[in-house]
């Protein structure tokens, strides 16, 4: 069976959904948006999408693809020696990242974009990129220049009355150390503390696929969504691409666009002989266009979390709903690394259920990162799931920052005013609570409930509990003092912010490491295909990746649009 349109996106992501509302906008051209997860209609997603707390619907296994693997740390170049790589997790639903994730509305700073366009994505300083920002966004609490009033995207922020002690006596913390409060994260761009801006409208998440595939957008007859649909390998003639294969369908059309994120556009790349010659060679493929930086730059933001248990009187309540109200963004001063280099949020629940409810985090990540990696096809089947390694920390700028982050969350927990409203510390793995009973039942609550109540007894009770539930047997007073066992404790507990990029970055056509081009992410040497994702920035911006995503699928859609491809 052969179908036709004009335009295929691949990936029903953040930029899948801006590009499906943008391109079919005039009418004039016939889209197809595919996505291998499940579609909501407006108005009927899951409560658990929905919810202003996003833990429920980022641990759900049905709206995640769980078939990657992936090594963080550094791996050696001899196989014989390579630990077995750890599951790495990616959304797989309409809305992708942002129908899931902690719902954070971080920009970036404006150096971020600068860098871009130095580095060869020309057209994508701050300046440029600013309208695209405002474009997609109507800010709930900011007006003014650098906000916009009537876009897609709702961006709200819990204040600081709502806090619960927890995170009041985190800002008392810093505030102690002199940090002040820059209120706007997005438009002040100094180092400070401030109420975290989110992508709700402070009753629901707000998602891409809310915002841009809403019920009028869903009914235009140009417009076709297929979700639960996978494509398997692209359709090409010569240096062309035509269309998409799903199962044993084809599909034609005169534009592909690869919107599958930064692990898998790359992989179709590669998979239709589009990549570094000697790796598709490697890998059996037959070499149509040799582009070697289909793969490379891989980004991602290295993270690590403490944790405590908190006083009765200063845990969360049933309101304000959102588990992270807070964040801390600050420069390492370590040369080479720029301003702003360094973030920190206030998690005052770590789950659902009443051990979740006990437990709080401080969760730092570096936000300017040099380490960067790469995303092979296996060689042994290139069909099958990529090799995809990380190599968080391998810059050694990176690994001073994280033992930096280190020293600065205990500190943050040895303070007076923190002293007040928790206790124990311990070196923690992101999410793990979360993940530890993960299904929202009355059994989970109940096989919970003993452990919680256990922890409001004597204090060397509760410390044994920590140590022996919690604490994965890591000293954090050892590690402040020894430097290897400090390093030993980063590299068990760092993990991934979940935001890949950068594996087919912009650049310019005669830039070995370029792969698109940075006015319509056209793939350079091939016709009719173009990547938008999180994949085509340069380097990952210091920001949670959904809003630079989106902001990068507005303002290459208006290249798309521009273009007689």
């Amino acid at each position: 069976m052969t179908a036709a349109y004009d335009q295929i996106i691949v990936g029903g992501g953040p930029a899948g959904c801006v590009l499906a509302h943008r391109l079919s906008a005039s009418g004039a051209s016939r889209v197809l948006l595919i996505e291998a997860g499940p579609d909501f209609q407006p108005g009927l997603e899951p409560e658990e999408i929905r919810d202003v707390y996003p833990y429920r619907a980022a641990f759900n296994p049905g709206y995640q693809r769980r078939d990657l693997n992936a090594w963080l740390m550094p791996v050696s170049h001899d196989e014989s020696r390579r630990p077995p790589p750890k599951p790495y997790i990616q959304p797989c639903v309409v809305g992708g990242g942002s129908s899931m994730n902690g719902e954070i509305g971080n920009r970036g700073l404006p150096a971020d974009y600068d860098e871009w366009d130095a580095v060869g994505a020309e057209g994508w300083d701050w300046q440029c990129v600013l309208p695209y920002f405002r474009k997609l966004e109507t800010d709930m609490d900011y007006q003014g220049p650098l906000h916009g009033d009537a876009g897609p995207i709702s961006v709200s922020r819990v204040m600081p009355e709502e806090w619960p002690g927890f995170t009041r006596a985190t800002m008392r913390a810093l505030q102690v150390e002199g940090y002040r409060n820059i209120g706007d994260q997005n438009a002040v761009f100094e180092d400070g503390w401030f109420p975290m801006s989110l992508t709700t409208d402070r009753r629901a998440r707000s998602s891409a696929a809310m915002g841009y595939l809403d019920v009028e957008t869903r009914r235009r007859p140009n417009l076709t969504i297929r979700s639960g649909a996978r494509v398997s390998h692209l359709l090409m003639e010569d240096r062309r691409a035509i269309g998409v294969q799903i199962g044993q369908e084809r599909i034609l059309a005169r534009r592909i666009i690869l919107s599958a994120g930064a692990l898998e556009s790359p992989v179709m790349l590669m998979r239709a002989g589009i990549g570094d010659a000697d790796h598709l060679k490697l890998a059996g493929v037959e070499v149509l266009h040799h582009l070697p930086g289909v793969g490379r730059n891989l980004n991602e933001h290295p993270s690590i979390a403490m944790s405590s248990w908190i006083r009765r009187g200063s845990r969360l309540g049933k309101t304000p709903r959102r588990h992270v109200q807070a964040a801390w963004r600050y420069s390492s001063e370590i040369e080479g690394c720029g301003h702003g280099d360094m973030f920190m949020v206030v998690v005052s629940k770590s789950a659902w259920h009443p051990i979740g409810r006990r437990i709080g985090s401080l969760f730092s990540w570096i936000n300017k990162p040099y380490s960067t990696g790469w995303v092979k096809l296996n060689p042994a089947d290139p069909a099958t799931r990529p090799e995809i390694a990380f190599q968080m920390l391998s810059d050694s700028r990176d690994m001073a920052r994280m033992k930096l982050a280190v020293r600065r969350m205990w500190s943050l927990y040895a303070s007076a005013e923190m002293g007040k409203v928790c206790s124990d510390p311990f070196a923690a793995t992101h999410g793990a609570m979360a993940r530890l009973v993960g299904g929202v039942n009355l059994r989970n609550w109940l096989v919970t409930l003993g452990p919680a109540l256990l922890t409001e007894g004597p204090a060397p009770l509760r410390k044994v509990l920590i140590d022996r539930l919690f604490a994965s047997g890591d000293d954090i007073l050892t590690a402040l003092r020894d430097d290897e066992a400090m390093e030993a404790m980063i590299r068990k507990h760092t993990i991934g912010g979940y935001h890949p990029s950068g594996t087919c970055r912009m650049g310019r056509a005669d830039d070995a490491g370029a792969v698109v081009s940075a006015q319509d992410g056209a793939v350079h040497g091939i016709e009719g295909l173009h990547v938008v994702d999180a994949s085509v920035m340069p380097c990952v911006p210091r920001a949670n990746t959904n809003l630079p995503t989106i902001m990068l699928a507005e303002k290459l859609a208006d290249g798309l649009i521009c273009s007689r491809t």
